[in-house]
């Protein structure tokens, strides 16, 4: 996606890769890269952020590339956990942190009355980056949006190393590598 905005208000953003917080002024122009998960990464020329989903607005008028959906009326199972995980994207790379190969394991537990806890161990494709807790509060978030969910946790785990060949095939696809 190639577009051009200009941030209608001041905005909190976080830095890529380093993971820090900052605020873009209000008028500062930025060059649209990618529009996935709901979350916006922009190129200023003070360098490249990430707008959570809900400052998008400050974009003014930002379409994203595909619709958000809801979690609500949907019924809780394995299935839709792994399906709103393939709803988060790492913010430099336009694959979802599935077929990314991000997600080493899954695990769902009976929770209190009925609901279910579920967690995650995730790696990331650089150990050194800074947006590693960042993407994993997008899974956690989208997880815990779910009905049934009393708990969500998702663990940042080194062991095994990512490696390329952990990209599924349509992630492969995704990025041209086949």
């Amino acid at each position: 996606m190639s577009q051009t905005v200009i941030f209608t208000h001041d905005c909190p953003v976080t830095a890529i890769p380093s993971g820090e917080v900052f605020t873009v002024a209000r008028g500062t122009e930025a060059f649209i890269v990618q529009t996935l998960g709901g979350n916006v990464t922009v190129r200023t020329d003070q360098g490249l952020f990430r707008v959570a989903q809900e400052n998008v607005a400050a974009l003014g008028g930002v379409v994203l590339a595909e619709p958000i959906v809801s979690a609500a009326g949907t019924e809780f199972s394995e299935e839709a956990v792994w399906s709103a995980l393939k709803t988060c994207f790492d913010p430099e790379i336009p694959v979802n942190i599935v077929d990314l190969g991000l997600i080493y394991d899954l695990a769902i537990d009976p929770g209190v009355s009925g609901g279910h806890a579920v967690e995650v161990k995730m790696t990331l494709t650089a150990p050194g980056c800074g947006m590693g807790p960042v993407i994993a509060e997008d899974a956690r978030k989208k997880i815990a949006a779910l009905p049934t969910v009393v708990s969500a946790k998702v663990h940042i785990v080194w062991d095994p190393q990512w490696m390329p060949q952990m990209i599924s095939a349509a992630g492969r696809k995704a990025l041209g590598l086949d």
